[in-house]
């Protein structure tokens, strides 16, 4: 059985299916471009007018989307074209190296349509732009209750909060924007998102971040797909796959340095022990917000991998950015 065969056995007849595009950028010389095959679907813009019962309805709506495995992309960049197919959870990813010099002021952008499976109407391109970085300083953070509130250690509430609420309705962590806008000098440094949540709600991610003036920055979330039966545990699990983008962001701007903010509620201040570990040179600064207090024992295995000299916790905003001011990060 080919994989055209497979493909076709995932997909009706009646369903269209999309690129839908989540990442694009670049350092110097390679583009990462990154997406899914979905079925197509429409959704409303959400509104902060809109009820529980509209936002639950739309989270079903988001959930009810059906990835395509295997399914065949064909990508153009510049004067490129090149296919690439989707894995299991219909994810695909690809490193493209550009024989064109980098131009800051040059305005790139990289454009998706499905070959596979074949539909009675040509699919539609998808053009995303293209941001490539070359700064020596970049900015790491978590998001759920780092910048989202989210109550991750109470799965009741995350998932009450994830499927009755939207982009903007959701709540911000106060002071969250202006601690992120004087660590990335006021959005000249990138900063870098990297999340145990899944794909489903990226859109709801980037409009809420865009809503609350938050700085913007390529947002890198879990592929595991979700669906109706399982959306509860959405930014739960394993946490191995935040560790291994994180890795991927070093490797990928192996000239810039960064600072790591995350949380206490989860596995944040383990993770980013290991990534201080393994790339001892290049973490700046480590900024914990505490959901809860380091217990006594947890602080001590911390300190006995690594020197915590630049590793802060803290419990507002304000309190972070007095912390960076002093240790003169900004």
């Amino acid at each position: 059985m080919n994989s055209e065969t497979i493909v076709q056995r995932e997909v009706s007849s009646k369903e269209k299916v999309k690129v839908e595009p989540f990442l694009s950028f670049g350092n110097e010389d390679t583009i990462f471009v990154n997406g899914r095959v979905i079925t197509s679907y429409t959704q409303k813009r959400p509104s902060s007018r809109n009820s529980w019962l509209k936002n639950i309805i739309a989270s079903i709506r988001r959930y009810s989307v059906k990835t395509i495995p295997n399914a065949l992309v064909e990508i153009h960049l510049h004067d490129q074209k090149l296919q690439v197919r989707t894995d299991e959870e219909g994810v695909f990813e690809k490193q493209i190296e550009v024989k064109n010099p980098y131009s800051v002021d040059r305005l790139e952008h990289v454009n998706f349509t499905v070959l596979e499976p074949e539909q009675k109407i040509n699919s539609t391109w998808v053009t995303r732009e293209v941001k490539r970085f070359s700064e020596r300083q970049g900015v790491i953070s978590d998001i759920d209750d780092t910048v989202l509130i989210s109550h991750s250690t109470d799965i009741g509430k995350k998932f009450w909060l994830s499927i009755s609420k939207n982009a903007y309705t959701r709540r911000p962590l106060p002071g969250v924007s202006e601690f992120y806008k004087e660590l990335t000098r006021h959005k000249e440094n990138p900063i870098f998102y990297v999340s145990s949540s899944d794909w489903s709600i990226y859109d709801l991610i980037r409009d809420f971040m865009r809503y609350r003036h938050i700085p913007m920055g390529p947002t890198l979330l879990k592929d595991k797909h979700l669906n109706l039966r399982n959306i509860w545990k959405s930014g739960h699990g394993n946490h191995n796959h935040k560790k291994d983008k994180i890795e991927f962001l070093f490797r990928f701007f192996p000239d810039m340095n960064f600072f790591l903010v995350g949380d206490s509620g989860q596995h944040d201040p383990e993770i980013y022990t290991e990534i201080m570990k393994k790339f001892p040179d290049r973490v700046t600064a480590v900024f914990i917000r505490l959901v809860d207090e380091l217990d006594a024992k947890r602080k001590q295995t911390l300190e006995s991998q690594v020197s915590l000299e630049n590793f802060f916790f803290f419990k507002t905003s304000k309190e972070a950015l007095e912390l960076a001011k002093e240790n003169q990060f900004i």
